[in-house]
């Protein structure tokens, strides 16, 4: 499976490729998909779509059917409109997030302890925390996973982040960019007050 979602927010004047423009001769086991929800700032809309081989979109069509949950036609013609539409908005926003991801890394790898690699794309950071394993909190709370580390984060700053341990890598966590400039420069700083106070 292509999970192609963020084809169009991409720094640095990046191409997209899809995994099928990489390897045609996949075709006929590659499910691609997409949707309006990131580049189109649709995350409520709830309007995906997916292009494969027949069969399996043959089932996904039967299975979509006899669901009772769907996605009302306001949501589809707002989506038509939006991939068929001026994509000026796309451009704008993607340059606007490319902004915040700079300042976001730039105020990460100032952390002591936090490293942060630049992503090429979509609107998150994912930094290690890997340097504040084994340290404790001043509760006493040994600091031992990722879950730990953003446990520590909410509980001590309020502020909330995903561990690594749910995408199946362990010594980071995630955090998303897409807030305005004012509010990633508080979290950041909320993230440096968190890990200065970790013994």
């Amino acid at each position: 499976m292509s999970d192609d979602i963020y084809e169009h927010i991409r720094y640095d004047g990046r191409e997209f490729v899809t995994a099928l423009q990489v390897e045609p001769r996949l075709r006929e086991r590659t499910l691609v998909v997409n949707g309006v929800s990131k580049a189109y700032a649709m995350t409520g809309w709830r309007i995906g779509y997916g292009a494969g081989p027949a069969s399996l979109i043959n089932a996904m069509i039967k299975l979509q059917s006899q669901s009772t949950s769907n996605p009302c036609s306001i949501s589809q013609a707002a989506s038509i409109a939006a991939l068929t539409g001026p994509q000026d908005s796309v451009l704008a926003n993607t340059a606007m997030f490319q902004k915040r991801r700079d300042r976001v890394f730039e105020l990460l790898n100032a952390i002591p302890g936090v490293s942060a690699h630049r992503p090429e794309g979509a609107f998150y950071a994912f930094p290690s925390c890997k340097s504040f394993l084994g340290r404790r909190t001043r509760s006493g709370k040994i600091i031992e996973t990722s879950d730990d580390f953003v446990m520590h984060l909410l509980e001590s700053q309020n502020l909330a982040a995903l561990p690594g341990s749910v995408y199946g890598i362990e010594g980071y966590f995630r955090t998303s960019v897409a807030a305005s400039i004012e509010e990633l420069e508080d979290g950041c700083a909320r993230i440096a007050r968190a890990c200065a106070e970790l013994e």
